[in-house]
């Protein structure tokens, strides 16, 4: 990973003039990575033959068709599923990886421009203990879940609030909903979902940012 971002600044640096160049020395000592180390890894690279460019090729075809006025709107289950059409069967974690090396994500909606959408509002209820006290290390399902709440803005310029759990150690979304406003309902019917999907017996610890959504009683009972 060092080499590519060395190898990228050195792309970048090329339209400059010579002068205001770094040189590649004062590069590497300053990423720290030794010299004979950054050529043995170009090299390797080099020689390395990407297994997935057929596929890489194909999905950039499939999101290119699949775009409306010029934005990008296949997902990557979408892809995923037209390249089982074409006979072709990935996990849908390396199919997220590829479209993320290929730079081809769903552009219908953007992110807020100023960062995520921020649920704090100080203390308006009660702040629950942070138990998992920042340990994501967990390997059994269903054992610690993660919740929050993002903002993002549609082609219409309206917002729209989406508020997930996902399971720490599947990756997995356990609940999903989508609402025209951060209100007690989207908060609700997440947990809704949620409570429907978990077996029996779970004893599920939610991790949360603890915005004033997950300090009110309706929450935290």
């Amino acid at each position: 990973q060092k080499t590519q971002i060395v190898d990228q600044i050195r792309v970048d640096q090329a339209q400059l003039p010579k002068a205001q160049r770094y040189k590649i020395g004062d590069i590497l000592d300053a990423i720290g990575l030794k010299k004979a180390t950054y050529y043995d890894e170009r090299k390797r690279i080099k020689n390395h033959v990407d297994k997935y460019i057929d596929i890489k090729a194909k999905i950039l075809k499939i999101t290119n068709d699949g775009k409306w006025r010029g934005r990008l709107t296949y997902g990557y289950r979408r892809v995923q599923e037209e390249l089982v059409k074409l006979n072709i069967h990935i996990a849908d974690k390396v199919v997220r990886h590829l479209m993320d090396e290929l730079n081809v994500q769903v552009s219908m909606y953007n992110r807020r421009k100023n960062g995520k959408y921020s649920s704090y509002r100080g203390t308006v209820g009660k702040i629950a203990e942070n138990v998992l006290k920042q340990d994501f290390s967990h390997t059994k399902p269903y054992e610690a879940l993660h919740t929050d709440v993002t903002q993002v803005r549609l082609t219409d310029r309206k917002w729209a609030y989406i508020s997930v759990i996902t399971d720490e150690a599947s990756k997995e979304v356990l609940a999903f909903q989508v609402n025209d406003s951060p209100n007690r309902e989207l908060i609700t019917n997440t947990l809704d979902e949620l409570i429907a999907k978990l077996p029996k017996g779970s004893n599920s610890i939610i991790h949360s940012d603890q915005g004033w959504h997950y300090q009110l009683g309706y929450y935290t009972q």
